[in-house]
């Protein structure tokens, strides 16, 4: 078995728990790794979607281990019905985990994320259109750490049959009606180790030119955008293809993130050309708002 060690900076964390092997893994593995004096350092978070009608076991068998280990537990409810979308479940959990973070003051938020995940989340970025970008948008929020990216999915089974672990399977895993589930049953499920060790290694290149190519842009973006105004005229005269990471890049910083490649090309083409008082939509609350020489984001019901 491949051995797991894991090793944090000293601070406080919100661990997101949600019962099955992988996160309840990652708990055990925190929390043996505790020092006596610093017990408060990681507080439970787990949430119930309310997509399943036997997710209130996987929120006792959470509090249960909590409590066992002498950890702060908080809990969120989603209520979100069969019909949820994975996005709208992504997004209902991680404004929770985001307000539990806010409400300790703690460092960052802890995922049980791992090298399976983060191929499948390559491969269907890769299908959304989203280039270098979706490759590495696993790894690269700085307010969300990840310890087990480079550890497999049977490296955490391992670990979890190896130390009586205890945890939830969650029924949905299985339906092919998701698209992550259907990747991960027909597409990664055949690749070899070779093939594996390849992808896994590109990955890897990409997310290094992605980290030069964001410095490049966030200088970029220091030029031309002063006290959260675009300045039009600078922004015209870049490259199309630049000017699209700029506004990603853009979108970003705000924290929005359900983009894709036909709306940044809309609200390029809008910077460049539209013409001034008029606002361009991005979702339901937030817009481009031009004026003759600048453009500012605007968030408005």
């Amino acid at each position: 078995m491949k051995e797991i060690k894991l090793s944090l900076p000293a601070g406080k964390y919100v661990l997101a728990v949600s019962g099955g092997v992988d996160s309840m893994t990652l708990l055990h593995l925190l929390a043996k790794s505790q020092k006596p004096k610093v017990k408060s350092q990681f507080v439970v978070a787990h949430f119930n979607h309310g997509i399943r009608p036997d997710s209130v076991e996987d929120e006792k068998l959470v509090l249960k281990m909590s409590i066992k280990y002498q950890l702060p537990f908080e809990v969120g409810y989603g209520k979100l019905g069969k019909i949820a979308s994975e996005e709208q479940a992504r997004k209902a959990r991680y404004w929770f985990l985001d307000r539990i973070r806010h409400k300790y003051q703690a460092d960052a938020i802890i995922t049980a994320h791992h090298q399976d995940d983060l191929l499948e989340t390559a491969v269907i970025n890769i299908l959304r259109g989203t280039r270098y970008r979706g490759l590495v948008a696993i790894a690269e929020n700085p307010d969300i750490l990840r310890p087990l990216l480079k550890f497999s999915k049977n490296d955490l089974l391992e670990y979890a049959k190896q130390h009586n672990l205890t945890w939830r399977e969650d029924s949905s895993n299985v339906s092919e009606a998701y698209l992550r589930n259907y990747i991960r049953r027909r597409v990664l499920a055949n690749l070899t180790d070779s093939q594996r060790k390849e992808f896994l290694n590109n990955i890897d290149k990409v997310a290094k030119i992605s980290k030069a190519q964001n410095q490049l842009i966030a200088t970029i973006s220091h030029n031309i955008k002063k006290n959260d105004r675009i300045n039009r005229l600078e922004f015209s005269s870049l490259p199309v293809e630049v000017a699209n990471e700029l506004l990603v890049y853009w979108l970003r910083e705000i924290g929005f993130r359900s983009y894709n490649r036909k709306m940044i090309d809309r609200l390029n083409l809008a910077i460049r050309t539209a013409s001034p008082g008029t606002r361009h939509r991005i979702s339901k609350d937030l817009w481009l708002v031009m004026g003759r020489k600048e453009v500012a984001f605007s968030r408005e019901q």
